[in-house]
């Protein structure tokens, strides 16, 4: 198998580490293989890739989408970035908890984010280049998000950042709190909330 898949502390969220086979012209990876991922369970199709670029500082998040939500494997292309999933899924034992990993192209590794979660990154280095792979297509008009910095879903940004403030777009600016005695997704990710 040319992956490592390791389950992370909430259920569905798994880090993904290619092997690498290198010299001294360079390296080789493979990135996705759905034989490897059937066969470690994670049998998602995916329809769509999509790619970023953005300097040190910038925080992008945390987002969804209610109707159709996205499972997402994602990497860092170029340079660090912390990415973030929050868990949307009512009736989940981890729902509001979030949880975080270091994506780093130097070793490659990848996130694997199902849907009925909330997802954001930030850059760590001067410059990253950032692409996922996404379960469903892109709906502007479904787009939703959380505040980014909200005390209740815990993200961990603090030991990241420092007392940096994130460079951030106005829409990020605008999210509403999480709440706990919201109706987000069930456990299949299907949207049971009010828009």
């Amino acid at each position: 198998m040319a992956f490592e898949f390791n389950k992370c502390p909430i259920e569905g969220l798994w880090e993904i580490q290619p092997k690498i086979f290198g010299d001294a012209r360079g390296y080789f990876a493979e990135t996705y293989s759905e034989k490897d991922f059937f066969e470690a369970g994670l049998t998602m199709k995916f329809v769509q890739d999509n790619q970023s670029a953005s300097k040190g500082g910038v925080l992008r998040g945390l987002h969804f989408q209610t109707k159709h939500p996205q499972g997402k494997l994602v990497r860092a292309l170029e340079g660090k970035v912390y990415d973030v999933a929050v868990d949307l899924r009512n009736g989940s034992p981890t729902f509001g908890k979030s949880y975080g990993v270091v994506l780093d192209s130097q070793k490659n590794n990848m996130f694997y984010i199902p849907e009925g979660f909330a997802h954001g990154f930030y850059v760590i280095s001067d410059f990253a280049v950032f692409t996922y792979k996404c379960t469903d297509f892109y709906h502007p008009e479904d787009e939703a998000g959380l505040m980014w910095n909200d005390k209740s879903i815990n993200v961990d940004w603090h030991s990241i950042c420092g007392d940096v403030e994130p460079l951030l777009s106005e829409k990020d600016t605008k999210h509403p709190a999480f709440d706990f005695s919201k109706k987000y997704f069930d456990m299949s990710a299907h949207w049971i909330g009010e828009n």
